[in-house]
């Protein structure tokens, strides 16, 4: 039936008597009527009681559609003024370009890819800085090696042998600005081999396939099943490289089996392909010793690639890649023409390095992401148990299994609640044939410890 009050304001509010579906029948017309205009901003609704009386239905049913549409910021409630049309209560525009606008100030930032940049051991950092100017020789400040300054490569060199398994001879160690630097170099050197196609996993970063694709070379997706990328299939692609992120597959957040590690390694010796390996947080393993590096099992077929992105800060652009000796010529003449990195913040990080700082500093950090994680478990366990964190336990980010048909809406009402937050669905390649499934990717990295308590609040509220 309808009521007095919903037929002056012009909702339509036919619901049925009774049965399971009247709070969402109740939920969608509402939440039609704002999008609509016919409940504009400020309005104030009735009382549950009111509504519930007039409609002839359970105080209950209505309390809990109010409690949604506040949750999804179509209402606001606050004690003293009832239950209002929020102010900025209005749909988001459609198109990719949108769903990256966010309406009102962003309060926590839940974007996967950024550490705490508050956690930065900034003290010991400049301590580091200052020893290595003084201690640096004026020859160091010239342009000197494309490869980057010696200091820095043995000093990786020994760390990555020590804490990832990685064979790494110095004088095949390649300084690079970043990840993105040392990928587009890389592609550059693959195209002018005749290479057209690099394989990449069916879920990923768009920026990485738009990179490749600047170097002229596409990209096809590997199947990925339900124990990650399926390795086994990429004889089937025709594809001369093998973009991967073995140790901790980003986004979904698995390891890379055995049988697969295997299998890509052996493609890769057979066909002579390259293998990419994007060990992009592999020092963050939390219940257990992190999965060595890829590169072990074949280093003349692996490019390894490692970055101070997540384990220090992204602005520090230090990246460095471990290559094969029949492909490191080749990408020292490429890099030659495009040096980015700073050597004083090269002789920095040597020295952070060989200190021991940075070992120090990864353990901290660990044991903060650790708890965040662990604090997120726990807060989806209490509030939100139709909601599970899926993956293994480490790196910087964990995907929130959603129910089916729910990611979208579940999106908008992260936003409502100043969340900036991706679905699963931004990170699947256009032309992977994976299963799609509904999920959050919840960055915890980029929020200080101060306020992870309040985002995972938020964040809460959001989740069905």
């Amino acid at each position: 039936m309808a009521n007095s009050w919903a037929t002056s304001a012009g909702v339509d509010l036919h619901l049925e008597p009774a049965g399971p579906g009247v709070r969402r029948g109740l939920t969608d017309a509402l939440r039609e009527a704002v999008r609509g205009g016919r409940l504009a901003p400020g309005t104030r609704l009735p009382s549950s009681r009111s509504l519930a009386a007039d409609l002839g239905v359970a105080r209950n049913t209505v309390a809990e559609a109010y409690a949604d549409l506040v949750a999804e910021g179509w209402l606001t409630a606050r004690q003293g003024s009832g239950t209002r049309v929020a102010e900025r209560a209005v749909a988001p525009p459609a198109g990719p370009a949108a769903r990256r606008r966010v309406p009102g100030p962003l309060r926590y930032d839940l974007v996967p890819g950024t550490p705490d940049l508050a956690s930065f051991p900034r003290a010991e950092w400049l301590r580091a800085a200052r020893r290595a100017l003084a201690d640096a020789p004026a020859q160091a400040l010239g342009y000197g090696d494309p490869r980057g300054r010696p200091e820095l490569r043995a000093a990786l060199a020994e760390y990555l042998a020590r804490v990832r398994g990685v064979r790494a001879d110095p004088d095949r160690i390649v300084v690079c600005g970043g990840f993105a630097h040392g990928l587009t170099l890389l592609g550059g050197v693959l195209r002018r081999r005749g290479a057209r196609t690099v394989a990449v996993e069916s879920y990923g970063l768009d920026i990485h396939w738009d990179l490749l694709a600047r170097t002229g070379l596409g990209t096809r997706p590997v199947p990925f099943g339900e124990q990650g990328t399926e390795t086994g299939a990429l004889a089937d692609l025709g594809a001369s490289a093998l973009l991967l992120t073995p140790s901790h597959q980003f986004p979904m957040g698995v390891s890379l089996r055995p049988e697969q590690r295997s299998a890509a390694v052996e493609w890769a010796g057979r066909t002579g392909g390259l293998i990419l390996e994007d060990d992009y947080d592999g020092e963050f393993r939390y219940d257990r010793q992190p999965v060595g590096a890829l590169q072990d099992l074949d280093p003349e077929h692996v490019v390894y690639l490692g970055t101070a992105s997540k384990s220090l800060a992204p602005g520090l652009r230090l990246g460095w890649m471990v290559l094969p000796a029949s492909l490191t010529e080749e990408v020292v003449a490429a890099k030659g023409v495009s040096d980015t990195c700073g050597v004083l913040d090269q002789l920095t990080l040597a020295r952070f390095l060989t200190s021991g700082a940075y070992d120090r500093h990864v353990r901290a950090a660990r044991l903060r992401y650790r708890r965040r994680r662990d604090a997120l478990v726990a807060a989806l366990a209490e509030h939100a148990p139709d909601v599970r964190a899926t993956g293994i336990a480490a790196g910087l980010h964990a995907v929130l299994r959603l129910p089916p048909g729910t990611e979208s809406t579940v999106v908008q009402a992260a936003t409502w609640q100043g969340l900036a937050v991706h679905g699963l669905t931004r990170f699947r390649h256009p032309a992977s044939t994976a299963p799609r499934v509904d999920a959050l990717v919840v960055g915890y990295g980029t929020p200080p410890d101060h306020a992870w308590a309040g985002a995972l609040q938020a964040l809460c509220r959001a989740l069905p």
